[in-house]
């Protein structure tokens, strides 16, 4: 399993489109074959910048979305109301806790 983050951040006119559009495909993506888990984060101090943070099966799998129809869709459309380029992140988990995880000694 991987976890694939990104940065986003809109011009501050546009981030309410953003919102309009991922309405529209939020389920297509989560739906997408390979994909296990999404979330969309807001910044709290600065609302122009989200992130998606999204568990793949598989590099495989993610490769496989990133050469879709329904990502280049949508890529195609919001990649315009970018303030700067996008960054992404493909992570390998190194640990995963909860506060009812925690290990005492």
């Amino acid at each position: 399993m991987i976890t694939r983050i990104v940065k986003l951040r809109f011009k501050e006119e546009r981030i309410s489109d953003f919102f309009e559009i991922f309405e529209e495909v939020k389920y297509k993506v989560v739906n997408f074959p390979g994909c296990i888990e999404m979330k969309l984060l807001q910044d709290h101090s600065s609302p122009n910048i989200v992130f998606t943070y999204s568990l793949w099966e598989d590099t495989a799998a993610l490769e496989n979305y990133r050469l879709s129809e329904t990502f280049n869709g949508l890529w195609g459309t919001i990649k315009p109301m970018f303030e700067i380029k996008a960054e992404a992140w493909t992570l390998d988990v190194q640990f995963e806790g909860t506060n009812k995880s925690v290990k005492s000694d």
